[in-house]
């Protein structure tokens, strides 16, 4: 095993035993509004802090880029460990039991390594760059679909963005009249993974950051999908808005949302 991914499953599985333990004695959850639409927890700060600590005692000059507690320059800055200790709080709050930890490294500017880890289930994914995608230890591979009809697609509502709210109704719209069905579970960690899987044949979301997506992106990537922004290219590192999918799937998804993005969405 590449002995970055076995310490970012190592990280991973650190975390989800935190999560784990706190839904089962949810009275000692504490909850708080950190911006609009935007809520923490106990729980992702503790989980957070076991990933740290599980990288920074194997790879103590690494920087690590947290969802809550920001950017630790190391003193190797090339090496970039991106994490998001709990993604879908608003589930895990709500007890709903559809959250996962996402952790990414991203060595000089490429992802190299991946893992999203579903707790409840047991589930993890993983991706190391060049090596494939695998769910469990078992290979896993995006869909055959070569168009969006008859399609599922994962989606989130930009919750976070109102502003954009009538251009993604629109997008919805669109996207609506030509698909099977459309899912809005809450984690886009799970979604991009349910769509390297063929759990999801799409995914796409608006303003998104890259704890949110990093590690989805490779593990999609390597399971044979493709990841882009709006307009087809590669800016949703910086823009946070983003599709994935197979690649006609990608491409068809980009197609039909074109006429509709406002001038916001087309950066």
């Amino acid at each position: 095993m590449h002995p970055m991914l076995n310490i970012a499953i190592r990280a991973a599985r650190n975390a989800g035993n935190v999560i784990t333990r706190a839904y089962e004695d949810f009275d000692k959850v504490e909850a708080e509004q950190k911006g609009l639409n935007d809520f923490v927890t106990n729980v992702d700060r503790d989980a957070e802090s076991a990933i740290i600590h599980a990288i920074r005692k194997a790879y103590p000059d690494h920087t690590v880029i947290g969802e809550e507690g920001g950017t630790d320059i190391g003193k190797d800055s090339d090496y970039q460990w991106i994490i998001d200790p709990l993604d879908g709080t608003s589930n895990f709050v709500k007890r709903i039991p559809h959250f996962a930890v996402s952790i990414a490294l991203q060595v000089k500017g490429k992802l190299e390594v991946a893992v999203i880890y579903d707790p409840m289930r047991n589930e993890l994914f993983s991706a190391v760059r060049g090596q494939g995608a695998q769910l469990n230890s078992q290979r896993i591979r995006v869909g055959a679909k070569r168009e969006i009809t008859g399609t599922l697609l994962g989606t989130g509502f930009p919750f976070k963005a109102r502003q954009h709210t009538d251009s993604y109704m629109a997008i919805f719209g669109e996207l609506f009249t030509e698909v099977a069905d459309m899912r809005r579970a809450g984690s886009a960690a799970l979604d991009l993974a349910y769509v390297a899987c063929d759990r999801l044949d799409g995914f796409f979301e608006i303003g998104l950051k890259p704890w949110d997506f990093a590690a989805g992106e490779l593990i999609v990537r390597e399971a044979g999908g493709i990841v882009t922004d709006f307009n087809g290219g590669h800016g949703h590192m910086t823009t946070g808005n983003i599709v994935a999918g197979a690649p006609r799937v990608t491409a068809g998804i980009v197609s039909k949302m074109r006429p509709h993005l406002s001038e916001a969405l087309k950066r």
